[in-house]
């Protein structure tokens, strides 16, 4: 359900770094969340973007939101920076989430640049019950890194580590003293580009670590080959009907242009907003909201951007 909320307050963070307070106009509660939450944002414009929650749980009337200025944006960051002002009303959705918190008996958080603000969530609620916790934050340079001095004055601020691109070699993220050998009762959580997010769970995995144990969340989709698509058929189940799917087009797309409508966000396949059953056929996963595990089972796919193997692709639709 979507919800008509008021930006009540707008600060610059960090260089290029923007957030937004939003709540009822009426200073009604809202819809409670959960760390590693993100809603939907109706940008200016009529784009639809997502951003993680990363306020403190607790503070039910309001939703804190970061935005990073991104110059290879697609609309969505600039239009919230330029467009989107203190006293402006806006469409966002309820909460969901898809990078739940597990209470480990011991969290490792790594985040990468503005994928701080999940984190940041997760290391305010796991100081609140008392857990075992570590945050390490890489940013390119102080200058850029966000709610550094909300940090500074927080009950955590002894769990976090600042690794940053431009400082000595010494404070620089090292994996090898930092993400230890497999241990049961410990979950790695890692959010920020898709290279740094590589580098972590890459470090990882060479450790042996077990991919239930470290857990994702990306704000966008890495880059893919297009160079080899071929067009293949989607059947629905329903139905019966068969639409073919150009080499060009997406699912959603043609779907669409059919008057099928699969309710989509990001269309990347990073929100999960359009996961779709697969009853039949083989997919060809290009999302980054899968784990491994999910994708193998290929049961399930992200029309907006997946595609398929086999030549056919029977949806439960």
């Amino acid at each position: 359900m979507d919800l008509q909320v008021k930006v009540l307050r707008k600060k610059q963070e960090a260089e290029a770094i923007a957030s937004f307070e939003l709540g009822r106009a009426d200073g009604k509660p809202l819809p409670a969340f959960s760390a590693g939450s993100h809603i939907d944002v109706h940008v200016p414009g009529g784009l639809v973007r997502q951003y993680s929650l990363c306020n403190d749980t607790s503070h039910g009337s309001v939703y804190r939101i970061a935005v990073l200025r991104d110059a290879a944006s697609r609309g969505g960051s600039v239009a919230m920076h330029d467009k989107v002002h203190e006293g402006d009303e806006i469409t966002i959705s309820e909460p969901r989430n898809h990078f739940t918190l597990v209470h480990a008996v011991r969290t490792i958080l790594f985040a990468g640049g503005i994928g701080i603000t999940p984190l940041l969530c997760m290391a305010q609620r796991l100081a609140a019950v008392g857990a075992d916790f570590e945050l390490h934050y890489c940013n390119r340079s102080r200058p850029r890194t966000a709610f550094f001095d909300e940090i500074a004055a927080s009950p955590f601020a002894d769990k976090v580590h600042y690794h940053f691109d431009d400082g000595p070699q010494e404070q620089k993220l090292q994996l090898a003293h930092v993400i230890p050998p497999v241990d049961a009762q410990t979950h790695i959580y890692t959010c920020g580009p898709a290279g740094f997010i590589q580098h972590v769970t890459d470090w990882a995995k060479g450790y042996g670590w077990p991919s239930a144990q470290v857990h994702v969340e990306y704000f966008a989709a890495a880059a893919v080959d297009t160079s080899e698509d071929k067009a293949f058929d989607v059947q629905i189940a329903s139905s019966g009907m068969r639409y073919t799917v150009g080499a060009k087009e997406t699912v959603t797309q043609v779907l669409a242009a059919n008057g099928i409508d699969v309710l989509t966000s990001c269309e990347q396949g990073v929100c999960g907003t359009c996961v779709t059953r697969v009853l039949e056929g083989e997919c060809d996963h290009r999302d980054m909201y899968f784990t491994d595990d999910e994708r193998a089972k290929n049961d399930q796919f992200t029309p907006c951007c997946s595609r398929a193997r086999s030549a056919v692709l029977v949806l439960d639709l």
